[in-house]
């Protein structure tokens, strides 16, 4: 079979981990022909947006795309790719598995977290606006029962299908009593139905405090898209960090992947970062395809090609300054080769 997918190469050093992982993807046998768009700040000239239709359409055509990072200005600009990608294709649940890889530097050994966060809602709706230029400013955040129920449903039936054990809702309901409150108790709600998972909640600012004590305590957890974006980087913390982060954009028969960093532009053409991330997102894509056993032998590669700590970047070093550090591709030439 011949799959379809939209690739977006991304800016900075979009394009040369998007070039690893396909390199890796095509490398497993799997037939893909590659349907590829750009998007981001070099798109507004010809399109007037960061995120032309064509993307939009090609990824509703084919139900499922990979992007490497796009740049998102701060402070100022344009809004962000990747919410405008989530909400005009109504993906709503952001899927961020943290699992440790031996041979990668980290805190701690044997996590294994799935971080579920809402895509769709909550503060990153984007609804802000001035009260009085430069002086206040205001921002809505929204929570409704249908968003907050499909995320937690998506959660306990993530659980259910890869045979965890436990589902923790993460909220600040003690302060934010009305829209946390419903989160909660919609969470609570659905986690009843679920009768062979077992179920908690935990407020944010203790959550963060218990994954940098005590990981290993906890599962799969769900959370409201900010704190799901603040929690899943800490979670990758734990791990080694987001050069070695997958992630996943999930809505109804559309999907999106992507490596959790952002674009580095300082290091853009230097053949220099760490591919780990997009080729694991790449095998997070096959997955979603069907394709377990294409998924499976990536992930067992890149797991030994770390493990052997020869051929990988300067990251991945015991000192950043080794000398036999290898570039982007020369990593992913290695990942290749052990498939």
């Amino acid at each position: 079979m011949t799959y379809t997918v939209t690739l977006i190469p991304g800016d900075g050093i979009g394009p040369e981990v998007a070039s690893a992982m396909r390199r890796v993807v095509d490398a497993t046998g799997v037939a893909i022909e590659w349907e590829i768009h750009d998007a981001g700040q070099a798109m507004i000239d010809k399109y007037g947006t960061p995120l032309p239709e064509p993307v939009l359409e090609s990824i509703r055509r084919n139900k499922v795309g990979i992007k490497g990072p796009i740049t998102t200005p701060v402070g100022g600009g344009f809004r962000s790719v990747n919410v405008g990608l989530r909400k005009a294709l109504d993906l709503y649940a952001n899927v961020r598995p943290a699992r440790s890889i031996a041979g990668v530097p980290a805190r701690y050994q044997d996590i294994d977290l799935v971080i579920v966060r809402e895509n769709t809602e909550c503060l990153y709706a984007g609804i802000e606006h001035d009260v009085i230029p430069n002086v206040a400013a205001e921002a809505i955040r929204i929570i409704t029962r249908r968003a907050s129920e499909r995320i937690v449903r998506h959660a306990f039936e993530y659980a259910r299908t890869n045979k965890r054990r436990l589902v923790t809702a993460v909220h600040k309901g003690n302060i934010m009593k009305v829209t946390d409150g419903l989160f909660l108790r919609v969470a609570r709600e659905v986690a009843s139905e679920y009768p062979d998972i077992a179920f908690n909640d935990r407020i944010v600012d203790n959550m963060c405090m218990q994954l940098v004590q005590r990981p290993h305590e906890y599962d799969v957890l769900v959370l409201p898209n900010l704190y799901g974006d603040i929690v899943s980087d800490l979670c990758c913390g734990l791990v080694g960090g987001l050069g070695v982060a997958p992630g996943a954009n999930l809505g109804d028969g559309l999907a999106v992947f992507e490596p959790v960093h952002g674009s580095a532009p300082k290091y853009a053409g230097q053949n220099k970062v760490n591919p780990t991330a997009c080729i694991r997102s790449g095998a997070l894509m096959l997955r979603f395809l069907g394709e377990v056993d294409a998924a499976d032998r990536i992930e067992r590669a890149v797991e030994r090609v770390i493990g052997e700590g020869k051929q990988v970047t300067y990251d991945l070093k015991a000192s950043r300054n080794d000398p036999t550090a290898v570039g982007t591709q020369a990593m992913a030439d290695a990942i290749i080769a052990a498939l």
